[in-house]
């Protein structure tokens, strides 16, 4: 079925969204670059989503595409010591997030870990809720307001999401410092967040082109992070009262090996980390669900009659004054099927710090693994249907291997907040389909492309009908 037929008639067979074409596997060089450049998704080819480690050569390198379970659970878990984050990696990531959890290595990476953890329990994560439901609340109040005319619903997912990440770290609602927020995530991401081909090639400590303006950059973020963490603190908190946010949380926060805390600068990186991670990741997880919905209509209402029934009087239901996520199976389903199609990260790039075997392939100092979860999770040999949207595979009791399916990574450096940002999106999900019928206005097909996380090419215009 052609995706025009999609948007036309109910789905009779499971929807296959769309996705770029596959590059030819005899690429060149030169052209694999420019392809990378321009969407690193469609750099690869057939074999790609077909065999079970995929060599190559790339500057001289040996590059290993590793697709089966045994040898990601070897890279990832069993040693994951030997490998680490490539040069472009920390180019592209540190002026953004400093040296915080997710660029962090060694014992700077353990401190950081063991410090932040107690802040992403899910008896922590469930105290942020109320931000949560007050942030989506008010999106959809607004949304309601102007339910006529086309929404662009990724743009209201990424300020909800900032919303809910602003009022989690901060308790204060982000009126005024969005639009700023949002315009350094924008410019970071069309101009410094690609890779040039001189950041792979010149060696870490030289720096590329590219790096002079991500350091310009870098100066004006951090005073701005540091001026959020300013007002926070100004605004202050009653002696002996609870934690009432992550910053509370994390100012709190103590090394339990140590007792070690994390002075300004490391908390401002920390800072940093939790609200771009957070609210990117989790606002392009919602725009994917909710572009799957649109094309899927059966679908659609079957999380519609599910959030019905987990509802009393118009709001979700409660246990012990908490909301009852548990009544939320199918919702939950479409989350991760969405996120099985558009993985968040949808590449994660080890060098080997030394020599290692994988899959009885000899790797050496320096040779590049690639992880791909966009390949992982549409590998013909790992899953029925591989390219098409079918959510109830996430509701059999059996889940998949863990190394097959990987939204937040796994092994020690899994992402830290993915319990925080599955609670956000299954209840923002839940309540924006409760709320709406969510159709499509522009027909044309949206292709993923990989900058970072799985981003759209382009905003579509969304019709809403309040149900």
């Amino acid at each position: 079925m052609s995706i025009a037929e999609a948007y036309d008639m109910p789905v009779a067979q499971p929807l296959v969204p769309p996705s770029p074409p596959r590059a030819p596997d005899d690429m060149t060089m030169l052209r694999r670059i420019k392809a990378i450049r321009e969407n690193v998704i469609g750099s690869w080819g057939q074999r790609a989503y077909e065999e079970d480690i995929v060599r190559g050569r790339f500057f001289r390198r040996s590059t290993f595409i590793l697709n089966t379970p045994d040898a990601i659970r070897h890279v990832l878990v069993d040693n994951y010591e030997n490998y680490t984050r490539t040069p472009a990696s920390f180019r592209v990531l540190r002026p953004l997030v400093g040296d915080g959890l997710l660029t962090a290595e060694g014992r700077a990476w353990k401190h950081q870990r063991r410090t932040l953890s107690p802040a992403f329990t899910p008896r922590a994560v469930t105290t942020l809720v109320p931000h949560m439901l007050s942030a989506t609340d008010q999106t959809i109040a607004k949304l309601r307001a102007a339910s006529n005319a086309p929404v662009d619903l990724r743009e209201a997912m990424q300020r909800m999401t900032l919303e809910i990440a602003g009022r989690t770290m901060f308790s204060f609602g982000m009126d005024r410092h969005g639009a700023a927020l949002r315009n350094f995530v924008t410019e970071y991401g069309e101009r410094l967040a690609s890779p040039h081909f001189l950041d792979m090639l010149l060696p870490p400590r030289w720096p590329s082109p590219q790096d002079f303006a991500r350091a310009r950059f870098r100066k004006r973020w951090t005073v701005f992070v540091g001026m959020l963490m300013e007002e926070r603190r100004a605004a202050g908190k009653t002696e002996g009262a609870p934690p009432r946010d992550l910053f509370d949380l994390m100012g709190a926060a103590r090394d339990p090996e140590t007792g070690e805390a994390f002075n300004d600068e490391q908390l401002g990186d920390e800072v940093a980390t939790m609200i771009l991670a957070g609210h990117e990741t989790t606002a392009t997880a919602l725009f994917w669900s909710l572009y799957l919905l649109a094309l899927d209509p059966t679908t659609q209402e079957q999380v519609a009659a599910e959030v019905q029934g987990a509802s009393v009087n118009g709001e979700l239901a409660t246990v012990n004054g908490a909301v009852d996520i548990e009544r939320l199976k199918f919702t939950r389903a479409v989350v991760d099927e969405t996120m099985r199609l558009y993985p968040p990260a949808f590449l994660i790039i080890r060098a080997a710090a030394g020599p290692d075997t994988i899959g009885g392939m000899p790797v050496k100092k320096n040779d590049v693994v690639l992880i791909a979860p966009w390949l992982l999770h549409r590998h013909e040999k790992l899953w029925r249907d591989p390219n098409a949207f079918v959510p109830s595979r996430f509701m059999t009791g059996t889940p998949p291997d863990r190394f097959a399916y990987l939204p937040f990574g796994v092994g020690a450096r899994v992402c830290i907040g993915a319990h925080f940002a599955l609670v956000e999106a299954v209840l923002a999900l839940a309540k924006m389909i409760g709320a709406f019928r969510v159709s499509m206005v522009d027909k044309a097909p949206v292709m993923p492309v990989g900058v970072v996380t799985t981003q759209p090419d382009r905003s579509p215009l969304f019709a809403i009908v309040p149900r």
